[in-house]
């Protein structure tokens, strides 16, 4: 083998063994602890989904502060509403359904402090056999009662 072959072969090799071990220390890196709060915050988060999934209103409705706003994506449009607009067409949407409906999350990310939290949920709701998923994105406040919703974004995918 010739000299810039062998130079090329073991570039080569110690440029993947530089990778490999790159990739290594990466994942061995620690994660940031979680803050002590953040299993309130997903008892919360799965509350609000475990209510809407039963058409459990007046419990759902508990989960926002009472001056939240609501916005979705629809069509690539924003659209923004208040919350008393929200739970009616929230309720309207139990009430006309077909066939009952079922949202659980299956991923949830969550960045808090002790006040406030910022909390990305996917989701997939179940309509019968008709599947449909997104992401909320909600900003949650600490109250005297526990977590409540201020803000929340959603859109399907």
């Amino acid at each position: 083998m010739s000299a810039p072959k062998i130079r090329h072969s073991a570039f080569g090799i110690l440029s993947s063994f530089a990778i490999l071990i790159s990739s290594l220390l990466c994942s061995c890196t620690p994660t940031p602890a979680a803050h002590p709060a953040e299993p309130a915050v997903r008892t919360f988060l799965e509350r609000y989904f475990s209510t809407w999934s039963a058409k459990d209103m007046d419990g759902y409705g508990a989960c926002f502060h009472p001056q939240a706003r609501v916005s979705f994506v629809q069509n690539g449009v924003p659209q923004t509403q208040g919350l008393t607009d929200f739970l009616h067409g929230q309720k309207m949407g139990h009430a006309t359904a077909r066939e009952p409906m079922t949202e659980v999350p299956t991923d949830m990310k969550i960045l808090m402090d002790d006040r406030t939290a910022q909390a990305a949920v996917r989701w997939k709701l179940t309509q019968g056999s008709r599947i449909v998923t997104g992401t909320d994105c909600f900003t949650l406040i600490k109250t005297p009662d526990g977590w409540s919703i201020m803000s929340l974004v959603f859109y399907n995918d």
